[in-house]
């Protein structure tokens, strides 16, 4: 890339001029590049909102296939707008002026990928922010974030609230909530109160006030479930309270799968900070226990010493065999602290649990198994794979089959104990008799060369 700019800096700006020049003769994307590059501070604003004009009367749709185009274009209009505005109030206006065409920005496209949603999330919030750090008048700065959120049918003006900590003091802030709050106490409609309470939710975070966080959390979602007092816990705690943080955090069930790691881990810091020591080593050992992994492994050192981890390594060892359930995230812990023997006897012993349906999972499993020679643990998860893509039919990965059947040719060559588990030959007949219709499977199997590696 530095070499083809560097050679392009060679041409010099003549011949580069008349490049672009050519190429916007056949591309209206070029040509509308040169415009935005030949244009002046007043031309980009007068073009800024043209644009706008035209897209409330035009009537035009841009289709999935067109609309990244379209993105492009909006995104060129926004940066014109950041790099020819001085004064921050018209910036601001501008902006504005920008944020109120939502409508008609969304209805002209298929925002399916996100992809405008996200150009009003970042680009535009983002600009907005700027100039709006420079203007002086906050107070008209407030009216005019109020006025916009009073119709936000697309869902993309409140995040004009996620930032403005960057462009309001404190004092002012607290205002903005009082003009939330006003909304909110004469707003007839239940739905559009409770969007005030959750734009009063943002800024509380943002000032860090918790009972203000806590108070909309009640009015804008009623009953409070996990993920309510999760967040709760955390304003409090992020507020310096932490024994308040704590009691809302043990108001999430233990069984709650959903917000454990998040709860476990904001436990963590609690603990920490209340010096509790053992209550620290208690939910660290049962976060590790609730999913071991090396990250976890450093985690539980960290607070128990790092002269336990041989201790802690076989204690997970002797857990995890001793467990009812297979877990591949146990497997896969197993091997990466260094127990390939632990690893091979956990996959034989649980080789009737595998779910053939996990490739992600269990893939590098089988892997490992074969490269490190244990080949009849590798053999009962490739057998898995393969019986789950068999049995779905999914033929856009009987690719993948075949290649798991030429591997379990190889290794039943490789194995002389088959132990409990059914030899090779006697498993491929059952397979062909149970699969022999997928002819398209075995058609191309016999096809290949057999021993060839995915």
């Amino acid at each position: 890339m530095t070499t083809k700019r560097n050679l392009l800096i060679h041409l010099g700006a003549d011949s580069l001029a008349d490049a672009l020049l050519e190429l916007a003769a056949y591309s209206d994307e070029a040509a509308e590049l040169v415009s935005r590059l030949a244009a002046t501070a007043d031309e980009k604003v007068y073009r800024f909102n043209n644009r706008i004009k035209e897209l409330e009367r035009s009537g035009n749709f841009y289709d999935w296939r067109q609309v990244a185009a379209f993105g492009r274009e909006l995104e060129g209009l926004l940066e014109d707008v950041a790099d020819s505005v001085r004064d921050s109030r018209t910036g601001v206006e501008l902006m504005i002026k920008f944020f109120k065409s939502d409508s008609y920005i969304f209805e002209s496209c298929d925002d399916s990928s996100g992809e405008i949603g996200g150009i009003f999330q970042d680009t535009a919030t983002g600009i907005f922010s700027q100039f709006a750090t420079g203007c002086s008048d906050k107070q008209w700065l407030r009216n005019e974030l109020v006025s916009l959120l009073e119709e936000d049918g697309y869902g993309v003006r409140d995040f004009l609230l996620d930032s403005v900590n960057e462009y309001m003091p404190t004092e002012e802030i607290n205002l903005l909530i009082d003009q939330l709050r006003d909304q909110a106490d004469k707003e007839s409609s239940t739905n559009r109160q409770r969007s005030w309470y959750r734009y009063i939710e943002q800024l509380a975070e943002q000032i860090g006030d918790a009972q203000l966080f806590e108070e909309m959390r009640r009015k804008s979602w009623g009953s409070l479930n996990s993920r309510a007092c999760l967040d709760i816990g955390r304003m409090y705690f992020q507020a310096g309270d932490p024994q308040t943080a704590l009691a809302w955090l043990e108001r999430i069930d233990d069984d709650d799968f959903f917000q454990k790691g998040k709860r476990d881990q904001l436990l963590r810091s609690i603990y920490d900070q209340l010096g509790d020591m053992d209550k620290l080593k208690e939910t660290t050992w049962k976060s590790f226990r609730g999913y071991r992994s090396l990250d976890g492994l450093e985690e539980l050192l960290e607070v128990i010493g790092q002269g336990q981890r041989e201790m802690v390594i076989t204690q997970a060892k002797d857990e995890i065999l001793s467990q009812e359930k297979f877990s591949s995230t146990d497997a896969l812990f197993l091997i990466q602290t260094g127990q390939a023997e632990a690893a091979e006897r956990y996959l034989l012993q649980y080789a009737q649990q595998f779910d053939g349906d996990c490739y992600f999972d269990l893939l590098p499993l089988a892997e490992f198994m074969e490269e490190n020679g244990r080949y009849l643990a590798a053999t009962m998860v490739y057998r898995a794979l393969l019986n789950s893509i068999l049995r779905r039919g999914y033929t856009k990965s009987y690719h993948h089959g075949i290649s798991y059947l030429q591997r379990l040719d190889f290794l039943s060559s490789q194995i002389n104990n088959w132990q409990r588990f059914m030899p090779h030959e006697q498993y491929k007949q059952e397979l062909q008799n149970a699969h022999g219709r997928k002819y398209s499977f075995w058609g191309n199997y016999g096809g290949e060369k057999k021993g060839r590696r995915s």
